[in-house]
């Protein structure tokens, strides 16, 4: 049930709009003026405020202010009389909502508040959109320990060219934020990062999703479709488990390095591309050469600045951080008080093996965060991160 304050210091107002929004089944409080009222919200959550303007004590234009100064978001709308609608007008444009007019008319007041309701739930799922696609382009790289430092050393030095760069690392490590963050510090960031994964893919598909197609180029392609180099044009591609690719992909992406050229499937037009090539591996590609698995000329030309992203067992220091910038991150993310790590809790998280890497440490904060009480201590942590 949504909850409503109505402050005004006429009583016949108070209790005949408290009466009406009861009946439409809102949760009613009332306050007589703006100092009872701002009090009444310090205390409790509101979702909506429906203040008069003119007051004895404090005015809703005061309490307009302190709702702003404290940075309490709950939408406002205004009680204005005849002589005051200048004021109201300028409580809009400081973020009230709407304003409403005495005397009250029953309808449009049930609309101004519904409108209002709504508006408030569109900009909560706004928010919520914004940090999962925030999420998602999270790009800052959390640690102080030696090889992350001289990660980051390495980023900035070679963010700005456009050298190709070869990440190596385990699962979860962290190849991806590293290939982001180089984008992002480099000239090309205004543009598109494209990410694909060569493992994901289908061997005999890998080369529509890198190149493109041409309609008609095999039974399914219905119509002309652009690659990912061509998608990434003027900014940066990220192949991701690059070790993956099939030999016939492999000598297209070459040619592709070499020529700055593409071809689609099925088409024989010569389509230049200006890409910033990033790729990563978690295999071993000095022996998938001798296996005869992975060209040696494409290694090469990738391996221009080799990046080794190092496991989450090589860097416990970084777990402290890492820790508590998921739980902060996810704690907010889900909507509750955040909550803590003790300081048992936290050498238990560090006293784990993390074969998953960072991936895994992530899954078991968030669920220390939904199994746990306010603070995780170490029985928390050897009861709960194990868990299969």
């Amino acid at each position: 049930m949504e909850k409503i304050l109505v402050i005004d210091d006429e009583r016949p107002i108070r209790s005949t709009l408290k009466e009406i929004l009861e009946f439409e089944n809102y949760k009613v409080d009332t306050a007589e003026d703006g100092k009872e009222g701002l009090k009444m919200i310090l205390a409790n959550k509101y979702d909506l405020i429906l203040t008069d303007i003119k007051m004895p004590k404090m005015d809703g234009m005061e309490v307009l202010d302190a709702l702003i100064e404290n940075g309490i978001e709950v939408p406002v709308v205004m009680i204005s009389g005849h002589g005051n609608v200048e004021t109201a007008v300028e409580a809009i444009k400081k973020g009230a909502y709407d304003f409403i007019q005495k005397p009250l008319d029953l309808n449009r007041t049930l609309i101004t508040l519904k409108n209002a309701l709504d508006r408030k739930e569109i900009v909560k799922e706004v928010k919520k959109l914004k940090r999962k696609v925030s999420k998602g382009k999270i790009t800052e790289i959390i640690g102080e320990s030696a090889p992350i430092l001289e990660i980051k050393k390495m980023i900035n030095k070679v963010a700005g060219t456009d050298a190709r760069v070869f990440i190596t690392g385990s699962n979860g490590a962290g190849k991806e934020l590293v290939a982001r963050q180089l984008h992002e510090k480099s000239s090309r960031n205004k543009q598109a990062f494209i990410e694909v994964n060569c493992a994901a893919i289908p061997s005999e598909l890998i080369e529509s999703e890198l190149f493109g197609h041409e309609k008609g180029a095999f039974t399914s392609a219905h119509k002309q479709r652009k690659g990912k180099f061509e998608l990434a044009d003027g900014g940066t591609l990220f192949m991701d488990e690059i070790g993956d690719m099939s030999l016939s992909a492999q000598a297209k992406v070459l040619r592709a390095l070499q020529e700055s050229k593409i071809t689609r499937v099925g088409g024989d037009k010569e389509i230049k591309v200006n890409v910033r090539v990033l790729a990563a591996t978690n295999k071993n590609l000095r022996k998938e050469i001798e296996a005869g698995n992975f060209r040696e000329d494409l290694y090469h030309r990738l391996n221009v600045i080799p990046i080794h992203v190092p496991s989450l067992n090589e860097r416990r220091d970084d777990i402290p951080l890492l820790a508590n910038h998921f739980l902060a991150m996810i704690c907010e993310d889900q909507g509750i008080a955040l909550k803590e790590i003790s300081a048992d809790g936290m050498k238990a998280l560090q006293d784990i093996d993390w074969t998953g890497n960072i991936r895994e440490l992530r899954n078991v904060i968030e669920r220390l965060i939904i199994l746990c009480d306010d603070v995780i201590n170490g029985d928390d942590v050897n009861r709960y991160a194990n868990l299969k």
